[in-house]
This record gives structure tokens, sequence and C-alpha cells, in this order.
């Protein structure tokens, strides 16, 4: 059965914003509203992988733990690997951590050292780009490893807080912006 094309816009129409959530003042942007439409959640996929062709990426990337769900499934459709970057001590090999600074304090990622061969080809996907200090957290992580980063994805950018300022030097694209 085939399905009118997903734009952008219907992500973004179908993207649920929560006052207050989870802290006062905070504009939370819940997906889970394009996650269970089923036809909305293949034209993100569709959209994510656009630029590429299975067998032009070796691995997506994937950021704890929203990240997981779109990297996993960009990965299916081009035919490449998943790799997770986790929060500190959630992987279970030896791993190279990155910390970075959030606006109440500081968290710490992690990436198993073996995770890609140098200059492996890949894309780095997550749900959200607000800060930029997870996605330039991870994108640390892949270079101490030697990955190529072919491109940084997000589902939503909120461009008012300037994340992609921390990711210069590298293809950044977002399907909805705020």
């Amino acid at each position: 059965m085939r399905h009118a094309k997903v734009t952008a816009q219907n992500i973004a129409a179908a993207i649920r914003n929560v006052p207050d959530f989870p802290k006062p003042g905070i504009q939370f942007k819940d997906i889970t509203p394009v996650l269970a439409d089923g036809r909305l959640f293949a034209g993100t996929i569709d959209l994510l992988c656009a630029n590429y062709k299975p067998g032009e990426v070796d691995a997506v990337v994937g950021i704890d733990a929203r990240g997981f769900i779109f990297a996993s499934a960009v990965a299916v459709r081009l035919g490449a690997g998943f790799v997770p970057v986790r929060k500190k001590g959630k992987l279970p090999y030896a791993t190279h951590e990155q910390s970075y600074d959030l606006e109440y304090g500081s968290n710490t990622v992690a990436i198993h050292i073996d995770a890609v061969k140098p200059g492996e080809r890949v894309l780095l996907v997550d749900d959200l780009l607000a800060t930029g200090g997870t996605a330039s957290a991870a994108v640390q992580l892949l270079e101490k490893i030697g990955a190529k980063i072919l491109e940084i994805h997000f589902l939503i950018e909120l461009q008012f807080l300037a994340g992609r300022d921390k990711l210069k030097g590298y293809p950044v694209k977002s399907l909805v912006t705020y």
C-alpha cells in the first residue's frame, strides 16, 4: 500500500509541545506522536536517509537514548551497522569517554574503543540538537577512534540555542527547526 510522501512539515505538525517539562520554563518537544504513526515514522527515516544509498555508509551512530530509535532504523535502511554512544557506565567493553557541560551540571558519554575502524564512514543521528554539548561530545569520541563523519543529522533543532556552532566543520542537517 502506497502512502503520500511524508514531508518535514508533516513531521513538525505531529510533534507535541509539552510546557514545563521536565522543569518549569522548558518547552519539551515530544516525538512520540511521530513514532506512533507508522507512516510518519517511516517517512522520517526516509528523510534522514535521503542523502545516502546502501553501501555509502559503514555505520550509523546514535546518541543515548532517543537517538537510538532513529539511528538504528537508518542503519537498517542503509545496510550499515549501528553504533551506540551511551551514558558513562552503560557499555560493557573498554570505552573512550567524553564529558560535556549541561546548563545544570555535566555529563559523560562513552563509545566502545573498537566501535568503528579508522576511516569508516559514519552518520551521527540524534533526535534533538539543543545546546550541542552531547553531539559535540559524540563527535569528539568518533574523532578519537578515527571515524570519518559524513554528516550529523537531527530530527529537531532548537536554533535559538545555537548548538550548531559546536559542530563547525561538519555538515549538520535538521528536519524540523524551532
